[in-house]
């Protein structure tokens, strides 16, 4: 299995209200890591996440229309608080770009309101993408409000009634009656796609 040589936060933020920055400060202290909380001239909050090890994170929070807002770029080496600052990341919903750099390679996540929406494995100047989200209950929910059918449906029963007036207005004459079963055997072919 290859090890992690690091993990980078590249223009990485999160966002919170004022009950989710406590629970913030609650999360922190359940890590075995040391927070500090620096308050800067103009408000802001810093928090610094430190292991063991001496290695620390600075997350600054700026107020900004009524939410905490931590905008982060860093790189983390060890791996006790690179797993507690993406537990954070996850938790609290954070969106960016999380590289993970292996020796050869770098496996690159995009998270969205915390989710991940697409991770790239890159190797020198070739990337393969290994996975993309697809909002595949979203489209099923669009297909499901879409009209299109019945619209559809209501247009083939519109010229079926139109073929029958004409089928009845050409009486005896077999070349016209033909023509006009051809297109009405269609549409009700049509017509048994759309209503199944």
């Amino acid at each position: 299995m290859a090890q992690r040589l690091a993990t980078e936060y590249v223009n990485a933020t999160m966002q919170m209200t004022d009950v989710q920055m406590d629970q913030f400060l609650q999360y922190t202290q359940a890590f075995r890591v040391t927070n500090r909380v620096k308050v800067m001239d103009s408000g802001e909050q810093e928090f610094v996440l430190e292991d063991e090890s001496g290695e620390e994170v600075h997350l600054p929070f700026e107020r900004k229309n009524g939410l905490y807002v931590c905008e982060l770029s860093c790189r983390l080496v060890t791996p006790h608080l690179t797993n507690a600052v993406r537990k954070l990341f996850a938790a609290f919903k954070g969106s960016g770009r999380v590289n993970r750099i292996y020796r050869g390679f770098t496996m690159s996540y995009d998270y969205h309101a915390g989710t991940v929406h697409r991770i790239t494995q890159i190797a020198g100047s070739d990337s393969i993408v290994i996975y993309e989200y697809k909002n595949t209950a979203g489209e099923l929910q669009r297909l499901f409000n879409s009209n299109e059918a019945e619209k559809e449906i209501e247009s083939i029963q519109y010229h079926i009634n139109v073929l029958l007036d004409q089928r009845i207005a050409a009486g005896n004459d077999k070349h016209i009656t033909q023509t006009i079963d051809e297109r009405l055997r269609r549409f009700n072919q049509r017509l048994f796609v759309l209503e199944a």
